[in-house]
């Protein structure tokens, strides 16, 4: 049969990524490709990396896009700093700290796991005991932001309990760049990577990373290769490297760049704090929409996340049905629960771009009218309408 241009739907995208892209970061995307040593894209690398450290809130000189989704940031961050024989203690709170143990495992890294149920941060009790077990340990590696469940880890008192014992810190970011406070420096992280379709709203695909001097140090000082050619920021940092000259090592996704720079260039246009302080505000007035309709947020408030809120599922209700009717009759993209919470909850994301009240008051409104078709006892009209009044007290400030 012939086929024909595909013509996506139009979706509202609030679930755990990719979140919606705004118009002029595609509109970038759509932009003439060039070589990538052209003298312009190499200009185009130098902005991207400045952005990104604005945006990490870091001077790392070792800061770049990974060609690559978030879990190629993860990657590279492992087995650059992992090497047989390693001891590495992970931290498991959900589906993304088993990832790192498992990638970890693979290196050949004995792994320590220092395990907290999903919907909780990681316990800093929990890591200083394994640390004070394990004196031989090299890395601590745990996830700021748990993809799985919106549950927001202090990132801060982990690495400096890392730093204590003279472990590295490997740091998953992915969900937390430009929705949470994040500071690399200030914090002491070592390796911590991102990814481009949370918060920052720009086309899936590529990870920022950044290293500190001291995980620089340790790659360069290596006694075994890295076991990935092409993740080897060794070799990669000749083409994202300074100057004009640049050493090829891969073609990079130009026009994905091109849309990198512009949801970076919004986000300095915004201000990282600011951007910060939205997801916080939206995610209050989303929350007080929820509760309306009774749902049960599975993290304690101290500890979520605002750009990713895990609810339980009504008794009764059928979570598939409720998603299928929302993408079919609305439009409208949530996600369901992962591993152990498979079945059980909704993950709503309020990131990037997806994070606007239109985007709030109009999920509530299709969620109240769903689940009320399906028999639960709720008003949708009183949910939108406590939304808009922490809007408008929002607004008010």
């Amino acid at each position: 049969m012939p086929y024909t241009p595909f013509d996506p739907p139009r979706r509202t995208l609030m679930g755990p990524g990719p979140s919606d892209i705004a118009p002029r970061v595609l509109e970038a995307m759509a932009r003439p490709t060039i070589g990538h040593l052209d003298p312009a894209f190499v200009g185009l690398m130098d902005e991207i990396k400045a952005l990104l450290q604005m945006a990490f809130k870091t001077e790392n000189a070792l800061t770049m896009p990974v060609s690559g989704p978030g879990t190629a940031g993860m990657e590279s961050c492992v087995v650059n700093l992992v090497e047989p024989g390693d001891t590495v203690i992970v931290c498991q709170n959900g589906v993304f700290g088993g990832r790192l143990k498992a990638m970890a495992e693979r290196g050949g890294a004995e792994v320590v796991l220092v395990e907290d149920p999903w919907g909780r941060a990681v316990s800093p009790e929990k890591l200083e005991a394994a640390l004070k077990a394990h004196p031989e340990a090299k890395i601590v590696a745990f996830v700021h932001a748990e993809t799985s469940t919106g549950v927001l880890s202090d990132a801060a008192t982990l690495a400096s309990l890392a730093r204590a014992h003279d472990c590295l810190t490997i740091v998953d970011t992915v969900t937390s760049l430009g929705g949470s406070p994040l500071k690399v420096d200030e914090w002491g992280l070592d390796a911590v990577y991102s990814g481009s379709q949370k918060c920052l709203s720009c086309t899936p695909g590529l990870s920022p990373i950044t290293f500190s001097p001291h995980a620089t140090e340790v790659v360069q000082n290596r006694a075994t290769l890295v076991q990935s050619w092409f993740m080897d920021v060794s070799l990669v940092m000749a083409y994202w490297g300074t100057g004009t000259k640049r050493s090829y090592h891969h073609t990079a996704p130009i026009n994905a760049l091109y849309s990198l720079h512009e949801s970076l260039v919004m986000l300095q246009e915004e201000g990282v704090e600011q951007a910060w302080a939205r997801h916080e505000r939206h995610h209050y007035a989303l929350r007080a929409g929820l509760e309306a309709l009774g749902m049960q947020f599975i993290v304690p408030e101290a500890e979520r996340t605002p750009q990713l809120n895990a609810v339980s599922v009504p008794e009764g209700i059928d979570e598939a049905v409720v998603r299928r009717r929302l993408l079919d009759e609305y439009n409208l993209e949530i996600g369901a629960g992962l591993g152990a919470l498979a079945g059980t909850i909704w993950r709503i994301g309020l990131m990037g771009y997806s994070s606007r009240p239109k985007n709030i008051v109009g999920c509530l409104a299709a969620l109240g009218t769903v689940l009320a078709d399906e028999g639960l006892s709720v008003s949708a009209d009183e949910a939108v309408a406590e939304a808009q009044q922490v809007l408008a007290e929002q607004a008010a400030v």
